[in-house]
């Protein structure tokens, strides 16, 4: 069974008009906005069969447009960070706006985040879509984009990017979901566990810029191979972790890029609800919310306070694009982009 609904939910400050779709398969359900291609609710049931809206969000628009934690969005046209806000392609350079310091994050100025997405209902699924003109934010091409969500029947929100250009581009999309599987308004994460298939990281620098090397993770904090208590080295004395405040930091996947593989687990005891994050793309950053300090009350007026959720957004690589030896996120007109990513839940 699959049911979506849609409610209008509001007007952005520039008078655009903004809808709410909730997808329902009668066991979990997602409420996700036009604005942003946001999630702004996931509920799903945890052990006692009770509901738990498992993501952030916010009630109304204004509060959407006045955070600047990327709150539940699509992300794009390139998510994480460019260094220096600039980067080369066949030889001619592309400056991009500088919105992390010296450096571009989630797409710039106005990212995807920030724009309202078209959508359109089928018997299966919501799809957003956008396009993004030639020169926007600083990036060639014109890129149409679709976004597809749906529930699967292994109580599954499914992500399904594709993006097509008319020109040689960059593209790496994502969402950036905060989650907290005790409930958004329950607090503090750092008692809930985490493990990531993952075998190998990207070292970064104190700006969160990956340095162009691939390290194993074994015998450091960063050995999440292992479902781990997310607490239990946040706060060690290792440079990675002191850089970035706790983890912020892209993790390799392992399995080929491409297929559809397990990345990532996540656990809360209290609840019982795990979650299972499912991939096509190379890297995984797992988030653990050290900067969401500032983040306006959410729903239901819910302190959203310093890692009282994580994320773990698919992507490539940070910084790729200063490294030839990362994957590239570049796209043709005869090579598009399309990744999945699939976060399931289950209660244990």
């Amino acid at each position: 069974m699959f049911l979506c609904s849609k409610t209008s939910w509001g007007v952005t400050a520039s008078g655009q008009a903004v809808d709410c779709y909730t997808l329902d398969n009668g066991t979990i359900s997602a409420e996700i906005l036009t604005y942003g291609g946001a999630v702004r609710s996931l509920c799903v049931p945890n052990a006692q069969g009770e509901v738990t809206d498992v993501v952030l969000g916010f009630d109304d628009i204004a509060t959407y447009e006045a955070q600047d934690k990327f709150i539940g969005a699509l992300i794009g046209r390139h998510a994480n960070r460019i260094e220096a806000a600039e980067f080369t392609l066949d030889g001619k350079s592309y400056p991009l706006y500088a919105n992390d310091g010296r450096n571009q994050l989630h797409g710039g100025k106005i990212g995807y985040d920030r724009r309202v997405w078209d959508a359109t209902v089928t018997d299966s699924a919501l799809l957003l879509s956008l396009t993004s003109p030639d020169g926007e934010e600083g990036f060639p091409g014109t890129l149409q984009i679709q976004v597809r969500y749906s529930l699967t029947d292994a109580n599954g929100l499914r992500i399904e990017y594709t993006a097509v250009t008319d020109q040689k581009t960059v593209c790496n999309l994502t969402n950036h979901s905060y989650f907290n599987l005790a409930g958004h308004a329950s607090g503090s994460i750092v008692g809930q566990r985490i493990q990531l298939h993952a075998s190998n990281y990207t070292p970064a620098n104190g700006e969160c810029l990956p340095n162009g090397t691939i390290a194993p993770v074994d015998h450091t904090p960063m050995d999440l191979r292992e479902a781990t208590v997310i607490g239990d080295h946040i706060d060690d004395p290792f440079e990675q972790l002191q850089f970035a405040g706790g983890y912020d930091h892209n993790w390799i996947v392992d399995g080929e890029h491409g297929t559809l593989r397990p990345a990532a687990e996540a656990q809360c005891d209290e609840t019982g609800i795990h979650m299972t994050v499912l991939t096509t793309s190379p890297g995984l950053q797992f988030y653990s919310g050290n900067a969401l300090d500032g983040c306006p009350n959410g729903k239901g007026g819910a302190s959203y306070a310093r890692r009282s959720a994580f994320c773990l957004e698919t992507q490539y690589y940070p910084n790729a694009l200063c490294h030839s030896n990362f994957p590239q996120p570049i796209i043709t007109p005869e090579q598009p982009f399309h990744e999945i990513t699939v976060y399931e839940f289950s209660v244990r």
